[in-house]
C-alpha cells in the first residue's frame, strides 16, 4: 500500500464580507488530493482535505517541500501497525528537514495535507474519522451529536441592523441555538448598537458570542470589555493579538464574563505557551485551536492532550473552521462543540448534507474519513478543482 500521487490546488474561498480584521474578497485556500494504490469500484481510494479559510493557499509551500518529501519516503516507512498509510508517518515526513519553531504559513500548509491523509486513513479502514479519533484520543468514547454555532455577523457592504437581524433569525430558524457576530471593525457606539440588535433578536446574551479578530490594542480592548461585560455574552473572542499572553491576562482580570482564543495560534508550542502564560479561566474561557489551519489533526490531537495535562476540561475546547474535520474530531475526543460556517466560505463551510442542525446540535454522518462526498457542493468542487 502507497501513496502514488499528491495533488494541490489554490480555490477561492472568500466573499463580499469582512471582520475586523480582514477584507475576504481575495481570499484563498488550500485543497488537497492524495491518492493511494487501492482501488475500489474501479476507481483510486483517495483523500481530501483543505485548510480553513482566514489564511491564504500555501501552494508553493506544498509544491517545493512537502509533497516531494512524502513521495520520496520509502512506502513501507508510511505504513501503520495495521498496515495503512498511517497519517503520523505522512506528518513526520513532510516535515523532514524543516526547522523548529515559527511555524507560519507553513502550518496552513501541513494542515491541508494532514486532513487530506486523514481522510485517506479513514476510507482505507472503511471508518468515519470521528470513530477513528475516539479510539485514538477518548478511549473509544465519542458523542454522535455536537452543539455547533453559526460563525457569521460579518460586516457587509451596505448592510445595517436590519440585515444584521434577519441574517441571526436565519439561523435560529435553521436550528441553531447560540450565534456569533464580529465586532472591532467599525467605532465602538456603532459596534454596541449591534450587539444590542442581536441580543434582542436571540433573545439572551448568553447565546450570542462576538469576534474581534485580534484587531484591538489595549486601550480598544479594555473599553471593548467594559462596553460588553453587561450583556453577559457566551465569550469576548480575540480581543487583540493572539500571541499578546501577557495582554490576554490582563483583560481577564479585568473582564469577568468568558473570554475564547486560539484559532490563529499554529503549532503545539504555541498553544502550550497560551495555557501557560495567557491568563486564561479553565472554569470558563474557551480554547478555539484550529485543526485545519495548526498543522493539520495530528498536532491538534497533540494539543488537546497538552490542555489535559494544564488541567482543562475538553468541553472548554471549540475548534475554530465551520468545516467537517472540525465536527469529527469534536465528536471523536468529546469536546465542547464547533463553530459552523452555514452562509459564509462555500462550499468549504458547513457538514455532510444529510446531517442539518437540530436543536443547536449536529449529528456526525457515518461515511467513511472525513465525509467530504456527503457534502455535494464540496465534492462537485473538489472533483474540479483536483481533476478528480
Amino acid at each position: 500500500m502507497r501513496i502514488v500521487e499528491i495533488r494541490e490546488t489554490a480555490a477561492p474561498a472568500g466573499g463580499a464580507l469582512r471582520n475586523a480584521a480582514v477584507d475576504f474578497r481575495r481570499m484563498t485556500t488550500s485543497a488537497v488530493a492524495v491518492v493511494s494504490d487501492v482501488s475500489r469500484a474501479g476507481r483510486p481510494v483517495t483523500g481530501l482535505g483543505f485548510a480553513a479559510p482566514g489564511r491564504y493557499a500555501q501552494g508553493g509551500i506544498l509544491r517545493d517541500r512537502l509533497i516531494p518529501r512524502v513521495l520520496a519516503a520509502d512506502p513501507g516507512s508510511l505504513l501503520g501497525a495495521d498496515g495503512l498509510i498511517a497519517p503520523e508517518a505522512v506528518w513526520r515526513a513532510a516535515m523532514a528537514d524543516e526547522k523548529p519553531g515559527g511555524h507560519g504559513d507553513r502550518a496552513v500548509a501541513l494542515a491541508a495535507l494532514d486532513v487530506a491523509v486523514w481522510d485517506l486513513y479513514g476510507k482505507l479502514a472503511d471508518r468515519p474519522l470521528w470513530s477513528v479519533f475516539a479510539d485514538r484520543a477518548n478511549g473509544g468514547a465519542a458523542d454522535r451529536a455536537v452543539a455547533v454555532y453559526p460563525g457569521g455577523g460579518y460586516y457587509r457592504p451596505g448592510a445595517g441592523l436590519d440585515a444584521l437581524r434577519a441574517e441571526m433569525r436565519g439561523y435560529l430558524d435553521r436550528g441553531y441555538r447560540t450565534v456569533k457576530m464580529k465586532v472591532g471593525g467599525a467605532p465602538l457606539a456603532e459596534d454596541l448598537r449591534r450587539v444590542e440588535a442581536v441580543v434582542e433578536e436571540v433573545g439572551d446574551g448568553a447565546r450570542v458570542a462576538v469576534d474581534a479578530n485580534g484587531a484591538l490594542d489595549r486601550r480598544g480592548a479594555l473599553d471593548y470589555a467594559e462596553a460588553l461585560a453587561p450583556f453577559g455574552l457566551m465569550w469576548f473572542e480575540e480581543p487583540v493579538d493572539p500571541l499578546d499572553y501577557a495582554l490576554y491576562g490582563e483583560i481577564a482580570e479585568a473582564y469577568a464574563p468568558p473570554l475564547a482564543t486560539g484559532e490563529c495560534l499554529m503549532s503545539l508550542p504555541d498553544a502550550r505557551n497560551l495555557a501557560r502564560h495567557a491568563g486564561l479561566r479553565p472554569d470558563r474561557d474557551w480554547l478555539q485551536i484550529d485543526p485545519a489551519l495548526s498543522c493539520g489533526p495530528t498536532e491538534y490531537l497533540r494539543i488537546v492532550a497538552m490542555f489535559d495535562s494544564h488541567g482543562w476540561s475538553r468541553r472548554r475546547h471549540s475548534p475554530h473552521g465551520g468545516a467537517q474535520i472540525g465536527l469529527a474530531l469534536a465528536a471523536g475526543l468529546g469536546l465542547g462543540g464547533c463553530e459552523s460556517y452555514p452562509g459564509v466560505f462555500q462550499p468549504f463551510g458547513g457538514f455532510a448534507d444529510e446531517t442539518p442542525v437540530e436543536d443547536g446540535k449536529v449529528r456526525v454522518s457515518d461515511a467513511p474519513g472525513l465525509g467530504v462526498e456527503r457534502k455535494a457542493a464540496l465534492y462537485a468542487r473538489l472533483r474540479d478543482l483536483l481533476a478528480l
